[in-house]
């Protein structure tokens, strides 16, 4: 019986849980700033006609803010602060995630560019070769057939025009 090899990079850490903890409370802490400056922009005062539009909005981005203090300062000075032990993701598992979301990027920046419809050939037929170890031939039909399917679903029977791109490669059908 053969035995499974784990992938290179496997067991070792890429990211601890401290770390991600420290950056997600920077992120919320950002992103509670933005809305409560913007609310405090709107208007966050109580008016004679009732709340003003940013009264609400303003709260929500100070609650957000002294949450992700609070889970910042336990991140940093917490119990756990000092173990860098509890792994968060190891390398073989980012890589695993990163063979997914790269081409899921290029793939939406593929729709601003040439159209969802050869996007999604080209990211179908990518993703069977690539990741399913399918033959070129089959991935190919498949991605084709896939994107043909859905241009005459949404453009023919639906009418409802969905994105061409900046380069629009079907304008010579007229759509």
């Amino acid at each position: 019986m053969e035995e499974k090899q784990d992938p290179p990079g496997a067991g070792r850490p890429a990211v601890t849980t401290r770390t991600m903890e420290i950056v997600v409370a920077l992120l919320f802490l950002s992103l509670g700033g933005v809305v409560a400056f913007d609310s405090y922009r709107l208007g966050a005062r109580w008016a004679e006609e009732g709340p003003q539009s940013g009264y609400f909005p303003f709260y929500i981005g100070l609650i957000i803010c002294v949450s992700s203090i609070v889970t910042l300062l336990q991140a940093l000075f917490g119990k756990a602060a000092g173990s860098n032990k509890n792994i968060f993701v190891e390398r073989g598992q980012l890589r695993q995630m990163l063979s997914v979301l790269v081409p899921a990027a290029f793939y939406v920046l593929g729709i601003q560019l040439i159209g969802i419809y050869v996007a999604s050939a080209v990211y179908i037929a990518v993703f069977m070769v690539w990741l399913g170890r399918y033959s070129r031939f089959k991935s190919v039909a498949l991605g084709l057939a896939a994107s043909v399917s859905f241009f005459v679903m949404f453009e023919i029977w639906f009418k409802v025009p969905l994105p061409k791109g900046m380069f629009n490669p079907l304008g010579f059908l007229g759509y």
